[in-house]
């Protein structure tokens, strides 16, 4: 299989994650792409016309797109039990993922607006609107032992993605002195492996 990624994209160190904690990550081919808003890749809008990553490519040729639904394969083949098979705990987990994914997409549009966009073009309002999203949204799970203390799960791996990125694009956002039970969960998080392996490099 290959899987398009960058070492910055908390998406594709989403599954980069599941992959080592499902004993994958050796039947990956890790292919590095380069993806930015307003600039054309020709040949990546071939893979994929919504020019984002990650993107799986099993050996059968399909295309596997969207984080999640690459670890919920990923989780199928490996037989894992990082996404509940049924019940009440499996729609827990998959909104609690949701939510998870949409902070991300607002703390990358953060990043869009800042360092992308034009100066004299940007929207200050728009940019705090999509921060306090993530940041309400840390909030939440600030007071959720449930998840915190819980099973490693998607929902597990994707605050894991969140609170790297916030430490890798917004270092001085204050994240750990606001929600110390999210610090010590970090912290504790990157004793395994597979979160210490996929760290984003230094900003």
């Amino acid at each position: 299989m290959k899987l398009t990624f960058s070492p910055a994209s908390p998406f594709a160190r989403k599954v980069r994650i599941a992959a080592i904690e499902l004993g994958l990550i050796d039947k990956i081919e890790l292919v590095p792409a380069t993806v930015a808003p307003g600039q054309a890749n020709d040949e990546y809008s071939k893979i994929t016309p919504l020019k984002k990553l990650p993107v799986l490519i099993p050996d059968h040729g399909d295309v596997i797109l969207d984080s999640y639904v690459i670890v919920e394969y990923l989780n199928e083949l490996g037989g894992g039990r990082l996404i509940p098979g049924y019940g009440p705990r499996r729609w827990r987990v998959k909104t609690d993922h949701s939510l998870i994914n949409g902070m991300l997409d607002s703390m990358l549009l953060c990043r869009y607006e800042k360092m992308v966009r034009p100066q004299g073009s940007q929207w200050q309002a728009w940019h705090d609107d999509h921060w306090n999203r993530a940041w309400t949204g840390m909030a939440r799970f600030e007071n959720r032992p449930d998840v915190l203390d819980g099973p490693f799960d998607i929902a597990q791996i994707g605050l894991v993605c969140v609170l790297g990125y916030a430490d890798f694009r917004f270092a001085d956002c204050g994240w750990r002195k606001a929600y110390p039970k999210l610090d010590a969960f970090y912290q504790k998080m990157l004793e395994r492996p597979s979160v210490k392996i996929s760290a984003p490099p230094a900003a």
